[in-house]
């Protein structure tokens, strides 16, 4: 796959560089409401809308902006989008809103979004820049889908809510907390590693 062409700038956000397992960003958002599927699959949706129309709006405004207030600028319309999703959240899921607290707010300074748009949408056209968000929000969402996914049915026994595990199994209280989410992403890291060196050797 060439590097620069349309299937590479998005596909490498959900493999070659995923923000999770191979850039490591997002970790605090990750590691924090990942303990449900539902408060997952909510923050990478919100994340990834503000990273799609931040770098959308950037990528077309990038020849007028001046370089010298060009971090403040981005964070203006990072947040603008932001506020956007918070508002959504609380006015139409607002049990789900409640539960993330203040990792909606603080989208705003995620290193994944801030990061693309210096690394990419600054830089350039939009179809490019669009196609690079779609990209990287999609490896985010994967890969808290995986995470939450986990933690949900070890530490309730249910997936969504609903109840995947049979009745004599007792749920592991620790994948709920801190240290099953460290836990969970360290495996989820270690297999990754493991596939890119036996695909890296040819095995």
């Amino acid at each position: 796959m060439k590097k620069g062409t349309p299937v590479y700038e998005f596909s490498k956000g959900i493999w070659k560089d995923n923000p999770i397992l191979v850039q490591l960003l997002g970790m605090c958002p990750t590691l924090a409401v990942t303990s449900t599927v539902i408060n997952g699959v909510a923050m990478a949706l919100a994340a990834s809308f503000v990273l799609i129309m931040s770098s959308l709006i950037i990528s077309s405004l990038r020849k007028i902006i001046p370089s010298s207030v060009r971090i403040a600028s981005f964070i203006v319309i990072i947040a603008t989008f932001v506020t956007l999703v918070d508002s959504f959240l609380k006015a139409y899921f607002y049990d789900i809103s409640k539960s993330l607290g203040p990792f909606i707010p603080l989208i705003i300074v995620n290193c994944i979004i801030l990061g693309r748009q210096e690394a990419f949408a600054s830089k350039n056209t939009v179809k490019m820049s669009v196609l690079d968000a779609f990209g990287m929000g999609a490896g985010f969402f994967l890969s808290l889908l995986v995470l939450s996914s986990v933690r949900e049915i070890f530490g309730f026994g249910t997936w969504f809510g609903i109840q995947v595990m049979p009745d004599f199994f007792k749920p592991w209280t620790i994948m709920i907390m801190a240290p099953g989410a460290f836990f969970t992403l360290g495996i989820m890291l270690g297999v990754y590693g493991i596939f890119k060196m036996k695909k890296s050797k040819g095995v």
